[in-house]
């Protein structure tokens, strides 16, 4: 079953954030991961939440995006992203 990986980004560094999007593709493909949405426009239609960069990535299971967030091919990313921004992410199951 499919899971997607939902991330609101606050970027605090551009410059750190700029060397993390040229190397997180590499680590998010290595599990077989794909953007489906990056960085795009965003609209609130209910609530308060504003993220301030969406990110949304599928994985083939939830065990595979646990075993991407903590792998040695995304950590070096992973370091730069916790260097330039502030992070909120969740995973969901898919439906099939």
């Amino acid at each position: 079953m499919s899971a997607y990986v939902i991330v609101d980004i606050e970027v605090t560094d551009p410059e750190v954030y700029e060397e993390y999007k040229k190397l997180a593709p590499a680590g998010i493909a290595a599990y077989g991961g794909k953007y489906l949405a990056r960085g795009g426009r965003t609209e609130t239609f209910e609530g308060d939440w504003s993220p301030k960069r969406l990110v949304i990535l599928e994985f083939g299971s939830m065990e595979i995006a646990r075993a991407w967030i903590d792998s040695p091919e995304y950590g070096p990313a992973k370091l730069l992203r916790h260097q330039a921004a502030h992070t909120q992410m969740v995973a969901i199951e898919g439906l099939a």
